[in-house]
């Protein structure tokens, strides 16, 4: 940690501004975000559709709409 400490006063007082904010957003991306629970709101959309569609039919349809 000294190291650190040493390295960073060695650079000019300008760029001690620019390390404080990289360290902060390193901070920020490391925080635990809090769990969202997942809504269904979509659960039962598809009960009435004339053919029957599987998970995996709609996984693969996924996956071919986020190919284009």
């Amino acid at each position: 940690m000294q190291d650190l400490e040493k390295k960073v006063k060695t650079l000019p007082l300008d760029l001690h501004r620019e390390v404080e904010d990289y360290i902060d957003f390193l901070i920020k991306k490391r925080a635990k975000r809090p769990k969202k629970h997942l809504s269904l709101t979509w659960k039962g959309a598809l009960r009435d559709e004339k053919d029957p569609i599987s998970s995996v039919d709609l996984q693969h349809k996924a996956l071919d709409w986020w190919q284009k």
